[in-house]
Order: C-alpha cells, then sequence, then structure tokens
C-alpha cells in the first residue's frame, strides 16, 4: 500500500493562529508532509476563498474546528462545506456533519490544563451521540500545556517537542471501549496556532512554530491508489478522507524517529486485512506488525489489555479470540506508534 503522512488540527490567521494559510502549507512542504488539514475555528473561510489544493508536493485540505456555546465538545469536521452555529448541542452538530457527507473527530476529549487561566480545558462531555467517525487520541499542544510547571516553562516553550511523552491513557482506553461496540478511529493532531509569547519582558517566542510541529504528531495514512502532486484536488480528497474514514491509518511521534514503514496488518493465509478492517474469526489468525528500525518495543493490545511484547522491528502474534487489536510502539522507552484497530469476530 502506499503511504502518506499529515498532520492534523491547526489554525491560522482566519481564527486564532498566527501564520498566513500559504505560508504554513511551505512549512509543511519543507518538512516533507504530503498533506495537512487546517482546522480553523468555526469558519471556512480558507475553503471559501479556494486555499485548497497542492502546495509544492504537499496538499492543504480545510475543515473547521466547531464547539457549543459553552466552548466544550471541540470537533474535527472534515470535509464538509458550510459551518454549524455555536448554538447548535454537540449531539446536534456531530449528527449534522455526518448527514451532510462530513467526518469528524473529537478533539482533545480528556483535556486537563490547569496552568494557564486564560487557556482553561476544553473537553468533551457529549459522550451520548455515536455519529462521530473517531477521536484524537493524541493532541500535542493539550499534552504540552498539561505537563507545563513553574519549574519547566522557560525550557518548554523553547524546546516545544521535548515535553511531549504519551496518548492520555484516559483517552486510549476509552477509545478501546467505544471501538467494543462500532469502529472509532483514532487520530493525532497537532493543535498548532503558533501564538507569540513574551518571555522576562523582552524576548518574544513563538510557541509550536508551525514548521517545529510539523515534525511531531503525524497521522499516517495507508491507501492502495497512488497519491501523485498535482492529482486533480476532488480525487485527492477522496484519497485522504476515505483512508481517515476506514481507520486505514496510523498515529506516531516522528519527532523520536522517521515512521514511515510502519504496517500492521492481519494474514488469514489467502487474504490481508489492514488497520480499520474487520475480520471473520477463523482457525488461524495471524497478526503482523513491522516497524523501521532495529529493538523496537511493540506492544500487542487486545480490547485495551496488553497481551504481549516483542522487542524487535517486526512481531507475529497467533490469535484465537474475537476482539479489537492495536499494536503501540515505543523506542529508547519513549512512546512512538499507536495503530488503529483490527477488529477480528465483531
Amino acid at each position: 500500500m502506499f503511504e502518506y503522512a499529515g498532520a492534523l488540527h491547526m489554525h491560522s490567521s482566519f481564527s486564532d493562529g498566527s501564520g498566513e494559510v500559504k505560508d504554513i502549507a511551505g512549512f509543511a512542504d519543507e518538512v516533507g508532509l504530503e498533506f495537512i488539514i487546517l482546522t480553523d475555528h468555526n469558519t471556512l473561510r480558507a475553503l471559501n476563498e479556494g486555499y485548497e489544493g497542492w502546495y509544492g508536493n504537499t496538499l492543504l485540505l480545510v475543515g473547521c474546528e466547531i464547539n457549543d456555546k459553552e466552548n466544550k465538545n471541540h470537533y474535527l469536521a472534515l470535509n464538509v462545506r458550510d459551518t454549524y452555529s455555536t448554538r447548535m448541542s454537540a449531539f446536534e452538530y456531530v449528527k449534522k456533519v455526518r448527514e451532510d457527507g462530513g467526518i469528524g473527530f473529537i478533539a482533545h476529549p480528556h483535556e486537563k490544563r490547569t496552568h494557564m487561566k486564560e487557556h482553561p480545558p476544553y473537553p468533551w462531555v457529549e459522550w451520548s451521540t455515536n455519529d462521530f467517525t473517531g477521536i484524537e487520541i493524541w493532541n500535542h499542544m493539550s499534552e504540552w500545556m498539561e505537563n507545563l510547571t513553574e519549574q519547566n516553562k522557560y525550557q518548554s516553550f523553547l524546546h516545544p517537542l521535548k515535553s511531549i511523552i504519551a496518548p492520555p491513557g484516559e483517552t486510549l482506553a476509552k477509545w478501546d471501549e467505544l471501538n467494543l461496540s462500532r469502529k472509532v478511529i483514532g487520530i493525532g493532531g497537532i493543535d498548532a496556532h503558533a501564538h507569540k509569547y513574551n518571555l522576562l519582558g523582552f524576548l518574544e517566542v513563538e510557541i509550536f512554530p508551525y514548521k517545529v510541529l510539523f515534525k511531531s504528531i503525524r497521522t499516517h495514512i495507508l491507501t492502495d491508489v497512488e497519491l501523485i502532486p498535482g492529482t486533480p484536488l476532488n480525487e485527492a480528497k477522496n484519497i485522504i478522507y476515505s483512508a481517515l474514514k476506514n481507520g486505514n491509518c496510523f498515529v506516531a511521534n516522528d519527532y523520536h524517529s522517521d515512521s514511515r514503514g510502519f504496517r500492521f496488518f492481519a494474514d488469514c493465509g489467502h487474504k490481508i486485512y489492514q488497520m480499520g478492517d474487520s475480520v471473520p474469526i477463523g482457525d488461524k489468525i495471524k497478526l503482523i506488525a513491522m516497524v523501521p528500525v532495529l529493538n523496537a518495543e511493540i506492544r500487542l493490545l487486545r480490547n485495551g489489555k496488553q497481551l504481549e511484547t516483542v522487542n524487535n522491528n517486526e512481531a507475529e502474534f497467533i490469535v484465537t479470540e474475537h476482539g479489537v487489536y492495536r499494536v503501540e510502539v515505543y523506542l529508547n522507552g519513549k512512546a512512538w506508534i499507536f495503530s488503529n484497530h483490527i477488529r477480528i469476530g465483531l
């Protein structure tokens, strides 16, 4: 399959980011991303003004981030043509995105940051809906701010990549739980704004520069259709959004190492099943994980519980029980790659 690395969840000067759309796309092209998805708050201005398209070898797509009137329940609405009123409840706009043919992902669902009063947490609380496509299992900005202390803030401002450790355990547990009932896709987001902050009264620091964050939390898609720079926009959009909708993707912190080449799939003798696929229960199902470096720690999880661990660049697991299976990969003790689930017998 063809693999393409992208960054999701970022903001431009059309909402509360500092960057111009073309500049943001240019930074993505410089660091080698194949696609990015802009999600300004409650606006599709970048879409309506014709910014979607190719910038060098990078495809820029435009969605939006929706919230309710209490500024909670943030939702990444992708492949939509209209914005939605903040007077609508989260239950309503999640349903509306789906009815309009879009896909949507719950943003930073368990955000708990408390260190900056001007930036309170924006958690997801509307769990009664089943119309969302997936959830953001790893959000760079949320984790950075939750880890922020008075003691480490200067170091964190200057080196925003080093304080990112792993997705929240609460979010991973909820993700696994949801997948026992239906397929729920996991994505990663950088939540880039490139805010400028004045340190010590004279030193201005840009927090979360776009170009820097494009090297951290990425969502890689896998597709059997090649995405070539210059591919017509509608065709290219369909390739990316289909992969995200189907769960043919994984999340990685590529700051630790380039994760291109990671694979997790099921081999049932005469057929291969990818992440996001459902596999009928059979006599012998082999799950295979492959990583592009030696001596990685590959953990297999079933229904959220760790089953086995292999320290190598490849692992094979024979499974006979129904359930939802995924792998986590750690490199030098650091969280690196998180696959989407393969559903067996469900």
